[in-house]
């Protein structure tokens, strides 16, 4: 016997989010100008024995990696989108890219303390002329691809007017920028360093200079792995779509306790839920869904409804 389809008023598209052509172009842009600017940089700090400029140019590297990265993730969450073995859509692709760049700069981090201290002990002579030339052609090109990625560190609010850092953000965009300015900084460090050295003989503002760079890169690369980990983790409990549904919940006019209740998110601002109720009252779980529809994030909803019986009512357990 042919199997009955269920009707379209209880089907639903598994493709939560929107995807963000932009981002995908302009972080395209991004990797070339980058990957460009790395080989000149590597090659001048090599060149004119610049630390802080063959540094800048060796984690650019790593982040011309993050960001074709970032690219890529964009580019299978889009052909994999209606894929049905991800069971809430692909999304999390993009912040599994996020993540992954993240550890890409712990790792720029490490390298850049590393060859920081080491230049720092057995110091060497600074074409300061060219290396400061090619750090600020570096820091243009920082500055471009920033501007280029500006609209993915910015925060969001929702429809009901509370703020909830991150709630609506593209870790994956977000991981690009925070590569790029990463990269803007330790350009800015090198400048000042060489500058430093080439007028006041502080050779050693070079080295310096980049383990405080490292030390920066270390702090921006813990708040991505933190925030991607959590939607990766599913640690997202405290968010305030959590206490929105309970307070929908305890205020229906329809009584009933929540014995159980699951919330994570599938996509950029979009949550999906399950919800357990337990109520002496013969309610069906299309009121609840219907109640929580209001908030516009919650884009998966499952009620399951136990009903009290007298024995309940009793008090036997």
């Amino acid at each position: 016997m042919e199997q009955r389809q269920p009707d379209n008023d209880w089907t639903h598209s598994h493709v939560f989010n929107e995807g963000n052509p932009l981002a995908q172009k302009n972080t395209t842009r991004a990797v070339i100008l980058t990957a460009v600017m790395m080989v000149v940089e590597i090659v001048g700090g090599y060149t004119f024995n610049s630390m802080a400029l063959l540094a800048d140019g060796w984690h650019m590297s790593s982040h011309a990696l993050a960001l074709g990265l970032s690219v890529l993730a964009y580019v299978f969450a889009r052909r994999f989108a209606n894929d049905s073995r991800f069971a809430f859509g692909t999304w999390k692709i993009e912040v599994l890219a996020g993540y992954t760049s993240a550890l890409l700069l712990v790792l720029v981090a490490g390298s850049m303390l590393f060859q920081s201290v080491e230049r720092l002990l057995s110091p060497g002579p600074i074409y300061y002329d060219q290396a400061i030339a090619l750090a600020f052609i570096g820091l243009v090109v920082n500055i471009v691809c920033a501007w280029l990625l500006k609209d993915g560190h910015g925060h969001s609010h929702d429809t009901h007017g509370h703020a909830d850092h991150g709630h609506h953000q593209d870790l994956n965009l977000r991981a690009a920028y925070v590569h790029v300015i990463a990269d803007a900084a330790t350009s800015v460090l090198a400048i000042v360093a060489l500058i430093a050295g080439k007028f006041w003989g502080a050779s050693w503002l070079d080295p310096v200079m980049g383990i405080v760079g490292a030390m920066l890169v270390s702090v921006w690369a813990y708040g991505l792995l933190r925030d991607s980990g959590r939607v990766l983790l599913d640690a997202e409990m405290n968010t305030p779509v959590v206490g929105e549904i309970r307070q929908i919940i305890e205020t229906s006019p329809m009584k009933a306790a929540i014995s159980d209740l699951h919330v994570w998110r599938v996509g950029k601002g979009k949550f999906a839920c399950i919800v357990g109720l337990v109520t002496d009252e013969a309610i069906s779980p299309a009121y609840f869904k219907k109640a929580l529809s209001v908030h516009n994030e919650l884009a998966h909803v499952t009620i399951e409804i136990n009903r009290l019986t007298p024995e309940h009512n009793g008090g036997a357990s």
